[in-house]
This record gives structure tokens, sequence and C-alpha cells, in this order.
């Protein structure tokens, strides 16, 4: 179930959103100052807030400022003012998108339904990059391995080797292929020089490289990844 932290100090307006939120399965928080909100993002977790900009205590701006300092948390922006100086200050201060009142409900929730779906598809493109195999995490951004906690300092190349495997588990790599994928299809090497880079590959992430958890080998064939 989501979870939406809606900030106004016009009641009758946030009875509203979080009766139609609730109708759609959001759990749904409500604030009615900037104090009150920053309390209550503080000791939640929330999916999404709408937060309006005239506020008593803090107003908007300053909530969303503060919210930004430890949250990256979707916020849309409220407010009776069509200025386009409040729409900028919004954006500048770190929300995601901003509303002028009145709005359609249906808008409201077609703006969170929009923002969440860019939110979740960043989140699992984000943990995509990073793959956990056993003891092994393999960081594909920041191109750094650890093993059970330990950083592993790699070649550019053995990091290549290793992604490329550890990306496509169980299937088989004949050494031709990774020589034209990892080193491409001008390197004048031979296949040997895979052989070389994954030896020197276990030695740094195997316990035992003679008996590898992590990268076999297929006879014949070539090489795979197995955790």
């Amino acid at each position: 179930m989501k979870k939406v932290l809606v900030v106004d100090d016009e009641k009758l307006i946030v009875k509203g959103i979080r009766f139609s939120l609730e109708q759609e399965g959001f759990q749904v928080d409500c604030a009615y100052d900037g104090e009150e909100a920053l309390c209550l993002a503080k000791k939640n977790s929330y999916d999404m807030i709408l937060l309006d900009v005239m506020l008593p205590k803090y107003d908007g701006f300053e909530v969303c400022r503060r919210i930004r300092e430890s949250s990256d948390v979707p916020v849309i922006m409220l407010t009776a003012k069509g200025e386009d100086m409040d729409k900028i200050l919004g954006l500048e201060y770190g929300a995601d998108d901003y509303m002028t009142k009145p709005f359609n409900i249906l808008e409201v929730k077609a703006r969170i339904r929009a923002i969440l779906r860019r939110t979740e598809k960043k989140e699992a493109e984000n943990k995509a990059s990073v793959l956990v195999k056993g003891d092994l995490t393999i960081d594909c951004e920041s191109r750094r391995v650890e093993i059970a906690g330990r950083e592993v300092n790699l070649t550019a190349k053995e990091f290549d080797l290793l992604e490329l495997l550890a990306s496509n588990p169980a299937k088989v790599y004949s050494r031709e292929n990774l020589l034209n994928i990892v080193w491409g299809y001008e390197y004048p090497g031979d296949a040997r020089t895979v052989d070389v880079h994954i030896r020197r590959l276990r030695e740094k992430i195997e316990t035992s490289p003679s008996e590898p958890k992590y990268v076999h080998t297929k006879w014949g064939v070539g090489y795979y990844f197995r955790n």
C-alpha cells in the first residue's frame, strides 16, 4: 500500500483529498502546518507528499527544502497562486510537480500515479545496476566489486568479464565470444588472453580458484557464471 502525506491548512481540501486517495487504496496521513509536516516526514517513510505552499509556521518552500536535505520522496506542490515565480521556486526547492488550486481531484490522482510510475521505474533500474550473487556484490555503475563486504580491485577487463558473465548466469560463452564482446572484434590477441584474465579474476574473487564458486569452465566450450 502506497503511503501519502497531504499537507494543507484548509481542512476541507485535506478531507476531500484524503477520502479520494483512500478510495484508491492509498494510506494517507495529514498535516495542517509546516512544523507538523516536517515532524511526520521525519518519523515516517512516504511514497508521495502533497504540499501546499501557503502554510502556518513554515511555508511549503521551506518544508520542501528541509525534506530534500534527507529524502528524495516525490513532492507535488499545491498553491492557490498561479504566478510562474511560485512554480519556479517550488521546482528549485526540489518539488517534482506543481498544481494550482482549484484543481480536479482526478488530475491530482493522475499526477500521483505518473510520478509513482517514474519513481518505481527508476528504482528498478538502480536495483538492476547492482548484482548480488551470494557473497559477491557487483555495482555496475561505480564498477566496484565486494565479497562479503570487502572491496576487490579488478582491472577494467576483469570487471567487464565478470559483469558480462554475472549478468547472464548459466549462459556459456566461448573464448572467442568473450574476446569479441569484451575486447572487440579488432583486438589482435587470441583466445589465450581470455584464459589469463579468467585465471586472474578467479584468484581475486574465488576462495579456491581451482574449485571456483562463481566463474566455471565448460570444458571444450568456454566459461559461465553460477552462484
